[in-house]
């Protein structure tokens, strides 16, 4: 076992906590499931919320930070971040719409979706969240009955839970100014944003007015500053890295527990939610391969024009290849890099430049990914987010895909701040769980597809793209993974 890939590992503890509640639901085992195996997926939900907000944070100084002097890259390093942005954008609304036109969470019996939602209303009343959509099935006395079913709560904590807040939140929101979000996005005591979940965009806006301030002071004082933290991003990287080394039995406690409370000793429901599961895949998937195959040669075809259909993807095929396998932007990098330079002819100094920053802030596959798992995740509790809601889902996305490490796994860490910022349970990432892996394998493709389109763009842009057909020879580049 210990010479098995920790993907290996991860998907076999997967593979054991669906048998696991299988045989939990049918054996009518629920409750020492959720007793004595759930608490073990909640420390790993705790661990990566630990690691999240301070992995955001110093992931987003050092990437605004290391763009270089202000005044010599400017211009370029502002195309580059301005096109990144877009395409990140694009990929995000590209999700919202798949999701919303498939609505693959509202594929599975409408009881289990009911469940799902009482469950929903009673974390929320626990965690002091407001109820998203305004509706409160805890309110009607015909749905008591059940939420005693899948909850230890009496009547009256049920009663508590459904009207708690309500007529506070209405008077609230009947005052709020029409800039009232963007002045939650300034903070006005940075250690108050980082000790209270929610507020996560006012850490990533004082990340950035961090990062870009350091470009603006001489380098002697600020390189110790952006050694420091280069030095302690290293360290919840590492964080990262020892929690999912144990993951594969978290993972199975996760499953575990969150299937148990899902489907109870329901063995029916069990299949309900796995059946959803594959719709959210395709989704998912659906989206990813459009980029790749559609968007991407459709912006190059805009403003580039040099590359044929074929020829670019022959370019990049052994750059995508590992990525596919390592699921690592900056596993890649160095392979991307030797692609675009050699086959797509890129200047050395302009793939130096556009591709490291790439690598950091482009994560068109894994906020595409985010965008298609909030909404399903909603949908799958009968949760509708409101346009303004989704709207803030591709804020928070776009902004957390700037923090997102360039490593396996790293975007579910994000998916917990996305959930997080509109009101959502972080532990619903257990649902998803399963064919993430798979998931991010297409997705770190996708990310490595939209670093050379856009590094090519650039590079046209700065007349340093010398693109050969004959020259060519993806086929002969050998990669050492």
């Amino acid at each position: 076992m210990k010479r098995l890939a920790l993907h290996w590992k991860i998907i076999i503890g997967m593979i054991l906590g669906i048998c696991w509640a299988l045989l939990s639901s049918f054996m009518g085992w629920s409750s020492f499931t959720i007793d004595w195996i759930d608490p073990f997926g909640t420390i790993f939900i705790n661990l990566l919320k630990l690691i999240a907000v301070p992995l955001v944070l110093f992931s987003i100084i050092s990437g605004v930070a290391n763009i270089g002097d202000p005044s010599s890259l400017g211009r370029m390093g502002g195309k580059t971040l301005l096109l990144y942005m877009v395409t990140t954008i694009f990929a995000i609304s590209l999700g919202l719409v798949l999701v919303n036109t498939l609505k693959p969470g509202k594929l599975i019996d409408e009881q289990s979706r009911i469940d799902n939602r009482i469950n929903y209303e009673i974390w929320a009343g626990s965690q002091g969240y407001e109820i998203k959509d305004g509706i409160n099935y805890l309110h009607d006395p015909q749905y008591f009955e059940r939420a005693q079913v899948i909850s230890n709560l009496t009547k009256n904590d049920l009663k508590e839970a459904s009207i708690s807040d309500k007529i506070e939140t209405a008077d609230k929101q009947k005052e709020i100014s029409p800039l009232q979000p963007l002045i939650d996005v300034v903070p006005d005591n940075f250690f108050y944003s980082l000790s209270n979940n929610g507020l996560m965009l006012q850490i990533i806006f004082f990340a950035i007015f961090f990062g870009v301030c350091l470009l603006f002071i001489p380098n002697e004082k600020s390189a110790p500053v952006l050694k420091l933290v280069d030095g302690i991003n290293e360290v919840f990287l590492k964080m990262v890295d020892m929690v999912m080394q144990a993951a594969p039995f978290f993972v199975f406690a996760l499953l575990a527990g969150v299937v148990s409370k899902m489907a109870g000793d329901d063995i029916g429901k069990v299949v309900e939610i796995f059946k959803g599961l594959s719709w959210y895949s395709l989704t998912v998937l659906l989206g990813l391969v459009t980029m790749i195959f559609i968007v991407y040669p459709s912006i190059l075809k805009v403003f580039v024009r040099k590359f044929p259909y074929f020829g670019f993807f022959k370019a990049m095929s052994p750059a995508q290849t590992l990525a596919f396998s390592t699921s690592s932007s900056a596993a890649t990098l160095p392979v991307t890099m030797e692609c675009v330079e050699q086959n797509l002819g890129v200047d050395k100094k302009i793939s130096s430049f556009v591709l490291p920053i790439g690598a950091t802030v482009n994560m068109d596959g894994t906020s595409l990914y985010q965008a298609v798992a909030v909404i399903f995740l909603a949908q799958l509790h009968m949760i509708d987010l409101t346009i303004g809601q989704q709207l803030t889902v591709v804020l928070t996305t776009t902004l957390a895909s700037i923090g997102s490490a360039a490593v396996p796994s790293a975007g579910l860490v994000m998916l917990i701040i996305v959930l997080d910022s509109v009101g959502l349970n972080p532990a619903w990432i257990a649902i998803i769980f399963p064919v993430d892996r798979i998931l991010d394998m297409f997705r770190t493709v996708v990310n490595v597809t939209g670093d050379a389109a856009v590094c090519c763009i650039i590079a046209d842009g700065e007349n340093m793209l010398d693109y050969q057909e004959k020259s060519n020879q993806s086929d002969t580049f050998e990669v050492e993974s």
